[in-house]
């Protein structure tokens, strides 16, 4: 009998690129060398593996006849965890690709982002647009809603096992446990150090890029979602049926419409 279940992509051992600050990020490479390369970059308390192979993108990318270069960012999976907030903002983190890009030698490549790694596409795409071609965005934005996390009951619970009374910071917490080998103190710092600068993207300053965003149906930003495509002068916007903000990553319409996207050619 056929499984009904198609294998996924296994996990190859994490190649390190080292940042501007000494840091290592573990990156992980799959697909043919001449292929069409689309970097992919998860959420928060997520990783390479959580968002991107465990749902089928990889699997689904490569048959498809693209290359994928997936990344755990700093604070995530193999990468270096740091624990000063310091460490985190926006600019550390849209470097980080920056390098990730430079190491492996690639001019411009393909960008698939969902949560964090969105809100991060969107800067990286703003920032240093010779370097996205276009780009899928998936949940954003997602930078303010950490800003409503206690940062020092977490950080309580993190060090001494105190209990949270906050539901915002409960669900955090859980959401960050969730993932073997999260380091919750990283992951805390993260938070705080989003909080250095602007976190949330600015519309009066889009992408001029093709970008497509999608985010759930049940996803409470999915109308700010929607205003971002709006106000983004060559963005569309993809609806996912039945999907909220921690389980859109697996959605087959989000795929789909992701790899018609990157395949489409001008």
């Amino acid at each position: 009998m056929i499984d009904a279940i198609p294998a996924l992509t296994e996990m190859p051992s994490p190649q390190y690129v080292m940042c501007a600050d000494g840091h290592r990020l573990a990156t992980y490479l799959w697909g043919e060398e001449d292929a069409p390369t689309v970097l992919a970059v998860h959420g928060f308390a997520s990783s390479c593996r959580d968002n991107w192979v465990s749902t089928g993108w990889v699997r689904d990318l490569t048959r498809a006849g693209f290359r994928v270069l997936g990344v755990d960012q700093r604070g995530h999976g193999a990468s270096d965890k740091p624990h000063d907030p310091a460490e985190y903002t926006m600019d550390a983190l849209v470097g980080d690709i920056v390098n990730v890009l430079d190491t492996y030698l690639l001019d411009t490549v393909l960008y698939a982002g969902y949560s964090l790694g969105a809100r991060v596409g969107w800067q990286v795409a703003v920032q240093v647009p010779h370097h996205v071609e276009r780009a899928v965005l998936g949940g954003i934005p997602d930078g303010r809603p950490l800003a409503r996390l206690q940062i020092d009951q977490a950080r309580a619970y993190a060090e001494h096992g105190t209990p949270v009374d906050d539901k915002v910071t409960q669900n955090y917490v859980t959401l960050a446990e969730r993932v073997a080998g999260n380091d919750l103190r990283a992951l805390i710092a993260l938070a705080e150090g989003m909080r250095l600068g602007d976190a949330d993207p600015d519309p009066s300053n889009p992408p001029e890029q093709r970008i497509l965003f999608a985010t759930g149906s049940e996803d409470a930003i999915l109308e700010r979602s929607r205003a971002l495509a709006a106000a983004t002068p060559n963005g569309t916007f993809v609806e996912l049926p039945d999907r909220h903000h921690f389980n859109a990553p697996g959605s087959r319409v989000f795929r789909k419409a992701a790899i018609e996207f990157f395949d489409e050619r001008d």
